[in-house]
Protein backbone atom coordinates (compact mmCIF):
# COMPACT_ATOMS: atom_id res chain seq x y z
CA UNK A 1 0.00 0.00 0.00
CA UNK A 2 1.10 3.29 -0.88
CA UNK A 3 2.28 5.61 1.92
CA UNK A 4 0.64 8.96 3.14
CA UNK A 5 3.61 10.98 1.54
CA UNK A 6 2.99 8.63 -2.26
CA UNK A 7 -1.01 9.42 -1.87
CA UNK A 8 -0.35 13.17 -1.68
CA UNK A 9 2.25 13.15 -4.47
CA UNK A 10 0.03 11.47 -6.50
CA UNK A 11 -3.17 13.73 -5.49
CA UNK A 12 -1.54 16.93 -5.91
CA UNK A 13 -0.23 15.94 -9.13
CA UNK A 14 -3.80 15.25 -10.09
CA UNK A 15 -4.78 18.50 -8.91
CA UNK A 16 -2.00 20.55 -10.91
CA UNK A 17 -2.93 19.05 -13.86
CA UNK A 18 -6.73 19.88 -13.77
CA UNK A 19 -5.69 23.81 -13.12
CA UNK A 20 -2.56 24.44 -15.17
CA UNK A 21 -4.50 26.62 -17.43
CA UNK A 22 -4.15 29.31 -14.69
CA UNK A 23 -0.69 30.59 -13.43
CA UNK A 24 -1.94 32.06 -10.59
CA UNK A 25 -4.19 28.98 -9.41
CA UNK A 26 -1.18 26.47 -10.40
CA UNK A 27 1.38 28.19 -8.33
CA UNK A 28 -1.37 28.41 -5.36
CA UNK A 29 -1.73 24.48 -5.66
CA UNK A 30 1.91 23.69 -5.87
CA UNK A 31 2.62 25.52 -2.83
CA UNK A 32 -0.10 23.61 -0.88
CA UNK A 33 1.01 20.83 -2.34
CA UNK A 34 4.85 21.45 -1.14
CA UNK A 35 3.89 21.73 1.95
CA UNK A 36 2.54 18.29 2.12
CA UNK A 37 5.63 16.31 1.05
CA UNK A 38 8.40 16.03 2.88
CA UNK A 39 11.71 16.45 1.26
CA UNK A 40 12.62 13.65 0.09
CA UNK A 41 8.82 13.39 -2.40
CA UNK A 42 9.91 17.54 -2.39
CA UNK A 43 12.64 16.15 -4.77
CA UNK A 44 10.90 13.65 -6.19
CA UNK A 45 7.97 15.94 -6.86
CA UNK A 46 9.99 18.62 -8.29
CA UNK A 47 11.25 16.48 -10.83
CA UNK A 48 8.22 15.54 -11.96
CA UNK A 49 7.17 19.16 -12.09
CA UNK A 50 9.86 20.61 -13.93
CA UNK A 51 9.15 17.87 -17.00
CA UNK A 52 5.62 17.86 -17.15
CA UNK A 53 5.13 21.85 -16.56
CA UNK A 54 8.77 23.38 -16.92
CA UNK A 55 8.31 24.28 -20.31
CA UNK A 56 4.66 26.91 -19.39
CA UNK A 57 5.93 27.71 -15.75
CA UNK A 58 9.36 26.71 -14.73
CA UNK A 59 9.93 30.14 -13.08
CA UNK A 60 7.11 29.47 -10.83
CA UNK A 61 8.49 26.05 -10.15
CA UNK A 62 11.45 26.98 -9.36
CA UNK A 63 10.16 29.55 -7.16
CA UNK A 64 8.23 27.78 -5.36
CA UNK A 65 10.38 24.98 -4.93
CA UNK A 66 13.65 27.67 -3.93
CA UNK A 67 11.73 28.94 -0.99
CA UNK A 68 9.64 25.99 0.35
CA UNK A 69 12.90 23.69 0.72
CA UNK A 70 15.13 26.13 3.07
CA UNK A 71 16.22 24.39 5.99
Amino acid sequence: MMDQGRKMMELSKQVLQKVSFDPRLFQKELVKSVRWLGQRDQLLFKAWCLATFGHQYKDIILEVFQKTMRT
